[in-house]
């Protein structure tokens, strides 16, 4: 056992529940060997270019030039994915691993490695020496894998490079997956992060009826990267009580010696999985889906265990130093180029592999065979698993517009109609995740079909209007981290969702977003062993030009300026002027993948401006001319009129409306924006255009006065290379907002109608004289309406009620 001055230890009573073992000293002696060979080859693939099996004495060209990986969590991964085989082959369970600790990669592949599944996906790694040393080379090489648990790992469905996601994403793949226990290993420096902090209450959205089991591990190796870890420093008692207090009933596997810890893990594991088939056995035979404390295990073990104690008088196991490389310099030092040679050695590798150097026949007949290996399981390849949602006709929740821009109608109604069937229809394999906001952004019809899941206390006053049920399909908890996470987890495993969040606040989730492009662009576009995966679409409502009633603090429309920072290969935006254009958005980005699919649609009443069919043709094009509005009929235009959103877009009608009655002779050509990237050249992104198309809609050299719906700066950038740049005049979001009414909000963004019609009179040339008149009354109605608005706190009815008129 650890010093008690090292690491605080269990009370004995505490430690007595894994005293003795269910091993015997042969299956001690066995799986001890077959972690020995995983360790060896962490420490190859972090240090060795060649050489790979020690048959020669060590020499400094044998060492990569540059030392990259982190040996520290490895052991504990590899540890516990041993264990877990045993009980794969003994009970025949469905499991899959999730590395929390995802840089402490060569405890992943060590064992995907050994299992035999990585020679099987990369057959140039093949099971013997010449194999081997590719394998080590590979690692954190240059034009080779990185040091994460990258997609390009079998087995592998989290990467684990930003830390805090993994238990949210153990979750989701839970989800529905009735038969499958998601093994989450968490890195004590990754519960300090608030996402993982909050995840750990997804234990109370667990159904034992029809979902599966999460059974985290927290592994307290005592250190970060410079700096102990919290939960390594406090008492058992404290650390006992926080996991009792979120709901869990927490084992612990305490030491160091490998043949007391090789019993306590594999008594503490199988008594763990008892424990999850005995509550979903009882949960399902009953019918009765209560929430039980689903067991979940603390494991302390050094870090970097095996590794060298110390070098030079400095404590490398059990230590911070043993984070990433343990030490360097091995090429130019002959004393760390020894160092590492005993390191090695003392695994005894030539007791593990054969003379060609395949792991030996008894240590390969540990590992389960064919699909139950945790490297080739299907769930973690999830694709494999994806079937194709059954859509309703999205045809069938249409708005009815007779009069285009003179119907007011909720646009995200009819879309919540739409997810209500789609729900319907996919019982198990569909599921919508949003942060306490879905009646707010008008989806509540789902409620219809599916209510809120609710694993935790119920009370009378739930039925009235709570929307609760155990067996809810709505996921619903105040924190975008872990809805997000767990949608991520549902997809990855080849299942569909839908996530939605007030736009202000999906800057919450902007790195997750960021990780999971990332993984998206690696699977999608360099592992084509990898399936494709149903999309990650995420709806943005409660918009900028909406939020009145909240204020400055929710007014941010900047997601999506990320968003097209990300790879093009699968990251789409779209801006659906209103319902019917979303209803055909919405049903194309159910049926894509391998893509991030942005939706920003307010759910405020705002004018219908396109038929059903006019919205199927508009969001084939993604852009296109509103001949209603437009008044170049077979002529060249004086100016372009553009809009990208909705409030948008009815301001730049309401301008279009001004310009056509008070200077009939302009040409005006109004464009409308569904897909932002079309605005993008075709060389840069897939639903790019060709220059020709651009110039062929915005022309090369008249002025265009374009209204969006964000921040102007973005439209500059997507359209650069766009030949009339120098033409493009933007009015977007500038940050001026608070306890506004609507059209105040847009007079002070400098997006009204007033603002456009102005703009375009000083960008004609036609105008700038003639028209002085009308834009001294634009002016004046820009003043007017402000103190309007502040006198009676509402906007002029002529504004409020305007619509279009053909």
């Amino acid at each position: 056992m650890l010093a008690r001055g090292q690491t605080p230890e269990a009370p004995p009573s505490a430690r007595d529940q894994t005293r003795g073992g269910p091993l015997t000293a042969s299956e001690v002696k066995l799986m001890n060997a077959y972690w020995r060979a995983c360790n060896y080859l962490s420490v190859g693939m972090i240090y060795l270019q060649d050489n790979p099996l020690l048959r020669r004495p060590l020499k400094p060209e044998d060492a990569k030039h540059r030392l990259l990986g982190h040996w520290g969590a490895s052991p504990a991964l590899s540890f516990t994915w041993i264990h877990l085989n045993r009980l794969i082959n003994k009970h025949d369970l469905d499991v899959i691993f999730v590395a929390g600790p995802g840089h402490g990669a060569p405890g992943v592949l060590g064992p995907a490695y050994l299992e035999g599944t990585y020679s099987e996906v990369y057959p140039e790694k093949s099971q013997d020496a010449e194999g081997m040393q590719l394998f080590f080379k590979q690692f954190s090489f240059p034009g080779h894998i990185g040091s994460h648990v990258t997609p390009e790992t079998p087995g592998s469905i989290h990467e684990g490079g930003e830390l805090g996601y993994s238990l949210s994403h153990a979750y989701g793949m839970a989800f529905d997956n009735p038969d499958l226990i998601v093994a989450c290993v968490v890195g004590d420096g990754e519960a300090e992060t608030g996402p993982l902090a909050t995840a750990w209450h997804s234990n109370k959205f667990i159904n034992p009826v029809h979902d599966g089991a999460v059974l985290p591990i927290l592994n307290l190796n005592g250190y970060k990267i410079a700096n102990p870890t919290i939960l390594a420093r406090i008492s058992h008692e404290e650390l006992e009580s926080l996991f009792k207090g979120y709901g869990y009933k927490p084992y612990f596997v305490e030491g160091s010696d490998p043949e007391q810890m090789h019993q306590k893990m594999a008594e503490t594991l199988e008594r763990a999985v008892e424990e999850i088939r005995a509550l979903q056995r009882q949960a399902r035979q009953t019918n009765t889906p209560t929430r039980p404390r689903w067991p979940m295990i603390v494991l302390r073990s050094p870090k970097g265990w095996t590794g060298p104690k110390e070098l030079e008088g400095h404590k490398l196991e059990g230590s911070w130093r043993s984070h990433q490389v343990p030490f360097g310099d091995v090429r130019q030092n002959p004393a760390h180029l020894k160092a590492l040679e005993d390191w090695m050695r003392s695994y005894r590798p030539e007791e593990l592999f054969d003379e060609s150097g395949r792991l030996i026949p008894e240590l390969r007949a540990l590992s389960p065979k064919g699909a139950r290996r945790m490297s080739a399981n299907p769930h973690a390849n999830g694709g494999l698993l994806r079937k194709d949602l059954k859509l309703p006709d999205f045809r069938d929740y249409a708005v009815q517009v007779d009069t285009r821009g003179a119907t007011l109608h909720e646009n995200t109604r009819p879309l919540g109609e739409f997810l209500r069937d789609v729900m319907k229809y996919n019982p198990t394999s569909f599921r919508v995740f949003g942060p306490d906001e879905t009646a707010s952004n008008r989806l509540q019809a789902i409620y219809e079909v599916s209510k809120k899941t609710w694993m935790a206390d119920l009370r009378p006053e739930d039925g009235d209007g709570g929307e609760l049920a155990r067996d809810g399909r709505v996921m619903e908890m105040l924190s975008e981290h872990t809805l997000l996470g767990w949608l991520e987890g549902y997809l990855l495993t080849g299942r569909h969702g839908f996530f939605h969040t007030y736009e202000a606040f999906a800057h919450v989730i902007d790195s997750m977003f960021n990780q999971h492009a990332k993984w998206l662009d690696i699977s999608k576009n360099h592992v084509k062993w990898r399936a494709p995966v149903a999309s990650e679409t995420i709806l943005l409502s409660s918009t900028v030009w909406r939020q009145d009633h909240n204020g400055f603090s929710h007014q941010d429309p900047g997601f999506i300026d990320l968003v097209t920072n990300k790879s093009p290969s699968v990251t789409r935006i779209y801006l659906p002027p209103d319902a019917n254009t979303l209803l055909v958005v919405a049903d194309q980005c159910l049926r894509s993948t391998d893509c991030v699919n942005v939706i920003v649609a307010d759910k405020q009443k705002h004018l219908q401006f396109t038929t059903m069919n006019e919205a199927i043709a508009h969001c084939a094009k993604g852009i296109g001319i509103w001949k209603r509005a437009s008044t170049d009929a077979d002529a060249e235009p004086d100016v372009i009129l553009a809009c990208c959103g909705d409030v948008a877009t009815q301001e730049a009608l309401a301008a279009a409306a001004i310009l056509r009655e008070r200077a009939p002779d302009l040409k005006l050509r109004f464009i409308n924006v569904v897909d932002i990237f079309k605005l993008q050249s075709s060389t840069e992104h897939p639903h790019g255009s060709t220059e020709r198309e651009l110039d062929g809609l915005f022309t090369p050299d008249k002025p265009i006065i374009f209204n969006f719906h964000g921040y102007a700066s973005l439209i500059h950038k997507l359209a650069y290379r766009f030949k009339g740049q120098d033409n493009l005049h933007v009015h977007g979001y500038k940050e001026k907002g608070n306890i506004n009414t609507p059209f105040e909000l847009a007079i002070l963004n400098e997006t009204s109608r007033f603002h456009l019609v102005i703009d375009v009179i000083e960008r004609v040339p036609k105008l700038r004289t003639r028209a002085g008149h009308l834009k001294e009354e634009m002016r004046n109605a820009l003043i007017s309406n402000l103190a309007y608005a502040h006198e009676h706190g509402r906007d002029r009815p002529e504004i409020a009620d305007w619509v279009w008129r053909d």
